[in-house]
């Protein structure tokens, strides 16, 4: 089993950048794959970064080229930089674990089986 506790979330203006982090605990957390989601209000979660096991990591198109995750395996944490914030990014933020994919042709999902509690991020315009 593993907890997950992300921070990093804020209150910044459109253009600017935050850097959120997963921290992971209870586990070796590079057994699992990882994902980034978010969720709007009113609006259904959905899987921004997806990473395997192996550091494999694919981007949805609504911040492909703006975010970028990353990882220190020495320090059990995963981090997603986020740059050119826009106001539709605004949501709360969570990093997931998972012991499982979901590969298909384009690509693939890491299904979750650990959530952390969520950082929310807000971008005025």
């Amino acid at each position: 089993q593993v907890q997950l506790v992300e921070s990093g979330g804020g209150s910044v203006q459109s253009g600017g950048s935050l850097r959120l982090s997963c921290a992971a605990s209870g586990s070796t957390y590079s057994r699992y794959c990882m994902g980034w989601f978010r969720q709007a209000p009113g609006k259904e979660r959905e899987e921004i970064v997806s990473i395997t096991s192996s550091s494999r990591t694919t981007y949805a198109d609504s911040v492909k080229g703006r975010f970028t995750s990353s990882q220190d395996n020495a320090k059990n944490t995963l981090y997603l930089q986020m740059n050119s914030l826009k106001p539709e990014d605004t949501a709360m933020y969570y990093c997931a674990a998972g012991t499982s994919m979901k590969y298909y042709s384009s690509g693939f999902h890491c299904l979750p089986n650990y959530w952390g509690q969520g950082t929310q991020v807000t971008v005025s315009s």
